[in-house]
């Protein structure tokens, strides 16, 4: 679904979404976030594509949902019926489906990442943050909890200790602190931000693709298998990619770099 609000850019082997609403910082719609989920497809579909990268506009990444185009009031349909609403939210589906596809998704925050923003980053693999970044989940402001895979994200990225500190304390953290957390991988200079993206998303998009898609669905399953069943996994991985067109490649190419001269 295109929107005005969002630009889609290829460059190369890597594909460029932007939330581009800077005068309302960015704050997602439906809309918006049915051209990221059209997006995902365009990348998820095409091989020749290696990294999808997802940035804000202007100042902000993004404050979030945008509040004027939610619901809030009175409500008849039940718990069970908010229940099942909420499982068959399109954008729901696609945080899932950041996470199941082998390929990587990387974003960027060039400044503060607020609420449903900071909800859909957690399910992208690599979030890299600008100096001028903050970070926030303002939900109980409304009455409620993150609930994008929000609180069950963050808890295991970052453990408790902090998820209680953002959503409980309802209190912001700074790019240092979201650093130290473990909630973004690395910060950059804002002055060398967007040098910096593309140099790690060229640099991503250069690993062999099989063994990258590889490498994501076995950290996804280890996160939650006991240490057996991860060495298992670890294995069952590299029996996939042993002889392989890709892998007898890219190691006659390290052994080429490393021949006596």
């Amino acid at each position: 679904m295109a929107d005005p609000n969002t630009k889609l850019e290829r460059d190369g082997a890597i594909l460029t979404f932007t939330f581009d609403r800077p005068d309302k910082y960015n704050a997602f719609t439906r809309t918006m976030l049915a051209a990221l989920q059209d997006a995902f497809g365009v990348f998820a579909a095409d091989d020749d594509l290696r990294v999808l990268l997802i940035r804000g506009a202007g100042r902000y990444f993004s404050s979030g949902m945008d509040v004027t185009a939610l619901g809030g009031g009175p409500t008849d349909e039940g718990p069970s019926g908010f229940r099942r609403r909420y499982r068959e939210t399109a954008w729901h589906q696609l945080y899932d489906e950041f996470e199941a596809l082998e390929k990587p998704i990387v974003v960027a925050h060039q400044g503060p990442c607020l609420g449903a923003a900071l909800e859909m980053s957690l399910s992208c693999d690599f979030r890299l943050a600008s100096d001028a970044a903050h970070y926030a989940l303002p939900e109980l402001n409304m009455g409620m909890i993150p609930g994008s895979g929000g609180t069950s994200r963050l808890v295991r990225t970052i453990g408790g200790h902090w998820a209680r500190w953002l959503i409980m304390a309802n209190r912001p953290i700074s790019a240092d602190r979201a650093l130290t957390a473990g909630l973004v991988h690395e910060i950059y200079p804002a002055a060398e931000f967007d040098a910096k993206v593309d140099e790690f998303c060229r640099a991503l998009a250069a690993q062999p693709a099989e063994a990258l898609a590889a490498a994501k669905l076995a950290i996804e399953l280890a996160v939650d298998l006991d240490r057996t069943q991860a060495r298992n996994v670890e294995r069952l991985a590299n029996s996939s990619l042993a002889g392989r067109e890709e892998q007898v490649r890219v190691f006659a190419a390290l052994r080429e770099r490393f021949k006596p001269q």
